[in-house]
């Protein structure tokens, strides 16, 4: 009994000690074992960057005079791409796919539907085009396999815009055609909107400085009564370089002079 005593004691004593020298390493900063699984690996590029968008450059090419380059990334985890290869004739390629993202959350890799793949480190509005180990591209072309996010304004974009004027005109809604307005998607860069009486679509592109300019703005084909106002309004999409806005007021302009047309914000019901 008193030999039993003495090792249940011992044992005591030991589990003590152990507990005790374990504090004491922590508090001296010896190191220990953690599962990875629960350490928060903190922020990365997928999650604390706002990245979805449209992406364009020029990458350099050995056979031609540069690869003009836009990539669109979609939230859903989808991209578009569209490349041309300047001084070729038919040099232009569009395609698409899906990109995923890297454990560390810091490299995409675009999977095109004919199976090809092409890595890009996700920067602060940029992508680098890497190499096909994945690394950074180095030496003096470097600077040329970035490219830039394009520009946004979270004040005009992913919301519609009502015409109220267009060339100094007031506009008054009608039954004889639709409501005429304008909405910029951020996520594509791309402008919807109805004329009056067809639908519109087309690119767009902001700049610093509140420049903007709008690519070949396509439209449905239906014959209405009333079609000046549409020809007038697309006349001002191509012409207009810049823009002004309030919190529910858009105008789009040419150079300094007065605007072409005024909207008003649509506030959702």
């Amino acid at each position: 009994m008193k030999k039993l005593l003495v090792m249940f004691s011992a044992a005591i004593f030991m589990a003590t000690s152990f507990s005790c020298s374990s504090e004491k390493s922590l508090e001296h900063g010896d190191s220990v074992e953690i599962s990875l699984s629960s350490v928060a690996t903190g922020d990365n590029s997928q999650n604390s960057l706002d990245w979805k968008g449209v992406y364009k450059g020029v990458l350099p090419c050995a056979d031609c005079e540069g690869i003009e380059t836009t990539i669109n990334l979609k939230s859903g985890g989808t991209f578009k791409r569209i490349q041309t290869y300047l001084g070729k004739k038919d040099g232009l390629f569009a395609d698409e796919g899906t990109f995923q993202w890297d454990e560390k959350g810091s490299k995409i890799t675009l999977y095109g539907k004919q199976g090809e793949s092409q890595m890009y480190l996700v920067g602060e509005n940029a992508l680098f085009h890497l190499d096909k180990e994945g690394n950074r591209i180095s030496g003096d072309l470097a600077p040329n396999y970035i490219l830039p996010k394009n520009p946004t304004d979270p004040r005009i974009e992913d919301k519609k815009w009502i015409i109220t004027e267009l060339r100094g005109n007031q506009i008054q809604s009608k039954e004889s055609f639709k409501e005429v307005f304008l909405q910029f998607e951020m996520e594509t860069a791309t402008v919807s909107g109805n004329g009056s009486c067809n639908n519109i679509f087309g690119p767009y592109e902001l700049k610093e400085e509140n420049q903007i300019t709008f690519g070949n703005i396509a439209s449905t084909m239906m014959a209405c009564p009333e079609m000046e106002m549409e020809k007038t309004f697309l006349e001002i999409l191509r012409e207009a370089d810049n823009y002004s806005v309030t919190d529910s007021t858009l105008s789009l302009n040419k150079a300094k002079m007065a605007p072409l047309a005024r909207f008003s914000l649509k506030i959702s019901e």
